[in-house]
């Protein structure tokens, strides 16, 4: 598979001349061409597949990408390193009361729709941890999204196979001096919007965005696995480890 970029569609051509090509139902391995977004909306796209993803960068940061070379990929392959992520599951109920779910590999975020700060109330396996939060957003991470919006806003970087989230504030008005909290992996968080209709708040789950949201719920789902494959050397938890020391 290659993203829309013309640079990843031409290495898509070369790479089916070179080493042809066969449908998801029967690949063993499935092959991915762009950046990061690419990476996750591939991850989407084979949810029920059940196979491993690897991937070369053609993307801008290509965090969750190998370098790109057309030669020895059946080597490459073969000494790869696997990485099993967990997504999380949304489910955001509407202002008009309907819930919508979706699936995020790297993180949701809450975020202000409107010039006026959110107000959020926080609870944590239904006990209540912050009653007002004023801020511009929030989000929470898996580990695989730790160095993503998460890093951005000055979370926590998670190693890969920690049993955490991340949950991190965006632009904290009050309480000032809070600026997050680690989780248990099994946590259920809810998130209420307080004053729904004056502040409006939107839920995103990787790419799919809910508007006008009135409560979000998250959890980790841990009947879904999916596996990335990493060249040897290069796995993913060294990246997140390396990560944390860079200036």
């Amino acid at each position: 598979m290659a993203s829309e970029s013309a640079e990843a569609k031409d290495a898509l051509n070369r790479m089916h001349a070179r080493y042809g090509d066969v449908s998801a139902d029967k690949a063993e391995v499935i092959i991915a061409l762009g950046g990061d977004g690419f990476m996750l909306q591939t991850l989407h796209t084979f949810l029920n597949h059940g196979r491993p993803i690897y991937g070369m960068n053609f993307g801008s940061i290509g965090f969750l990408m190998n370098e790109f070379r057309e030669e020895e990929l059946h080597e490459r392959l073969a000494a790869a390193e696997p990485a099993k992520v967990h997504p999380l599951r949304m489910t955001a109920t509407t202002r008009n009361g309907e819930p919508v779910h979706a699936l995020a590999f790297n993180e949701v975020s809450l975020l202000r729709e409107t010039r006026q700060a959110a107000k959020l109330r926080i609870l944590v396996d239904g006990k209540v941890r912050i009653p007002e939060l004023i801020c511009d957003g929030i989000l929470i991470s898996t580990p695989a999204g730790s160095t993503a919006y998460n890093l951005s806003a000055h979370g926590p970087i998670l190693p890969i196979d920690a049993d955490l989230l991340a949950l991190t504030p965006i632009s904290a008005f009050r309480p000032r001096r809070w600026h997050g909290a680690l989780l248990p992996h099994r946590a259920h968080t809810r998130f209420e919007i307080m004053d729904a209709g004056k502040r409006p708040v939107s839920a995103v789950a990787d790419d799919k965005e809910v508007r006008d949201v009135r409560a979000v719920d998250v959890a980790e789902d841990r009947s879904i696995t999916m596996t990335m494959l990493f060249d040897q050397g290069h796995s993913l938890d060294e990246r997140i480890l390396a990560e944390q020391f860079v200036d």
